[in-house]
């Protein structure tokens, strides 16, 4: 797989281009990273998506985990993957993560239906 080939579905929102402008150079050297870390390993474009998904309700980014939803179903997985991935939080992190995660997910997933 090309890591030229990975293209997210949004531009990134205004305070990351604000900070880009800024400090280009750092955003291209974190940009090169993300590509890198991401094309590294043997994880399929739809598992590594459904691992950013969790990674995020994790961290409790609301942001991320919509973007990575929307990357998601973009690269193949299905919207009971995806719910699957956030309910596994449920032990960890506990209910009220993993509802108000559910919440962002179904949004996504919901606006993809139009």
């Amino acid at each position: 797989m090309n890591p030229e080939g990975y293209q997210p579905d949004l531009p990134p929102p205004g305070p990351y281009q604000d900070f880009k402008r800024r400090y280009p150079a750092v955003v291209e050297a974190y940009e090169k990273l993300g590509k890198t870390c991401h094309w590294q390993g043997p994880l399929e474009p739809k598992i590594r998506e459904l691992v950013k998904i969790g990674i995020a309700i994790g961290a409790g980014l609301e942001g991320a985990t919509r973007a990575h939803v929307r990357l998601g179903l973009k690269e193949g997985a299905s919207p009971d993957e995806i719910r699957h991935a956030a309910l596994l939080a449920v032990t960890t992190l506990g209910f009220p993560s993993t509802t108000r995660a559910m919440g962002w997910i179904d949004d996504e997933i919901d606006g993809t239906r139009d």
